[in-house]
């Protein structure tokens, strides 16, 4: 589906090769200008915040909260009538320990709070939370896609295979530029978007 744009693309794969390049380099400048350290961990508004400086260049719904239903497949996403409080409920969910904040990190990803782009934001949600409640950052090009991403399907009924993945995956080199770049370009790979590197960028 091709979706409205401000850049006013019409050409789907001229419109998803901007996106991967633009927000590419927002989720770079990120954490390199200090936005993250700013933000509070595992509030809504700080991942509404991440989505809004992704996509805020390349679409209208960026950093707004859905208000029509989603589903992948035969799974279904949170209801849009019921979002707002299952949002409200995810945000109230402990993340002081590894365990808690992947645990939190799956019910955001169910409750999926925005039109597009919920897998990206969401991964440097989690990566945020990691870092302010463990000094860890995730190391995604150490998880491959079909790991993940049948980590992530079976994730809401059983979480331990994220949790190994994730765990596997920790490193504390929080300042490493090499270690970033090579995790932004996985984290957008799982996505399909895989036309530029980050550090090239």
């Amino acid at each position: 589906m091709m979706l409205p744009n401000k850049l006013g693309i019409t050409d789907p794969v001229t419109l998803a090769h901007e996106e991967e390049r633009i927000s590419k380099v927002a989720a770079l400048r990120m954490y390199q200008d200090g936005t993250l350290e700013a933000l509070v961990p595992g509030k809504l508004e700080t991942l509404v915040a991440i989505h809004e400086r992704l996509f805020g260049d390349l679409y209208d719904f960026a950093g707004r909260v859905r208000t029509v239903n989603l589903a992948k497949g035969s799974f279904r996403f949170a209801p849009a009538l019921y979002l707002a409080q299952a949002l409200r409920a995810v945000e109230a969910m402990p993340q002081h320990t590894f365990g808690q904040i992947v645990e939190k990190y799956v019910e955001m990803n169910v409750a999926h709070p925005f039109r597009e782009g919920n897998g990206r934001s969401g991964r440097i949600w989690l990566d945020h939370m990691m870092r302010a409640e463990l000094g860890k950052t995730v190391d995604w090009s150490a998880i491959s896609r079909d790991d993940y991403l049948f980590a992530m399907e079976r994730s809401p009924v059983r979480d331990t295979e994220l949790k190994a993945l994730l765990a596997g995956a920790l490193s504390d080199a929080l300042d490493d530029a090499t270690l970033l770049s090579r995790g932004i370009d996985a984290s957008y790979a799982y996505e399909g978007y895989a036309a530029y590197r980050a550090e090239e960028l």
